[in-house]
């Protein structure tokens, strides 16, 4: 039996909130061992002058415990 573990991660792009998913997966294989899964849990926009300035997405990450 496996056992899991689910971490809430921010991650942000400049250029779409698909980059942000792939940006914030990517880290999260960097640090996280064993990741099975993601979820996106929010997304936001930064505005700087009525621009967008940042694509934001909340997402929560799941992970194999060894």
């Amino acid at each position: 039996m496996a056992v899991a573990r689910v971490t809430e991660i921010i991650s942000g792009s400049k250029k779409s909130f698909q980059d942000a998913v792939e940006k914030g997966i990517a880290r999260a294989n960097k640090t996280l061992k064993n990741v099975e899964g993601a979820w996106v849990k929010d997304q936001s926009i930064v505005l700087d002058k009525g621009e967008i300035k940042e694509y934001r997405v909340v997402m929560k990450v799941t992970f194999i415990l060894k």
